[in-house]
């Protein structure tokens, strides 16, 4: 079992930024990708980007590319979410995920394993 526990979500005006964190803790070892995914109300959760924790490969989603970026540190086992430019949008909660193997992809239900998710309100 993989534990994850993510922070850093709160509110911030349209352009701001945020930095989210994921810690992980239990069987990390079993890790093969990390992800982040967003859900809003109403909607389906969707992936927003991801990391490849053994080459370090990453991928975002097209809506995101250019001003989030996913990093790592292994040392900590912990995964960040830099978010600049942020859009005014709907509220979303913003869940950290791992997978314990296959191909990292952005689509939810291949995920093993998911943290409590933090919020994001994006106000213009």
């Amino acid at each position: 079992q993989v534990q994850l526990v993510e922070s850093g979500g709160g509110s911030v005006q349209a352009g701001g930024s945020l930095r989210l964190s994921c810690a992980a803790s239990g069987y990390t070892d079993s890790r093969y990708c990390m992800g982040w995914f967003r859900q809003a109300p109403g909607k389906e959760r969707e992936g927003v980007a991801n990391v490849n924790i053994r080459n370090g490969n990453t991928y975002y989603a097209d809506s995101v590319k250019g001003r989030f970026t996913v990093s790592q540190d292994n040392a900590n086992d912990t995964v960040y979410l830099q978010m600049n430019s942020l859009k005014p949008e709907a509220p979303a909660m913003y869940y950290c995920a791992a997978r314990a193997g296959g191909v990292c992809t952005l689509v939810a239900d291949t995920w093993n394993y998911w943290g409590q998710g933090t919020q994001v309100t994006v106000s213009s």
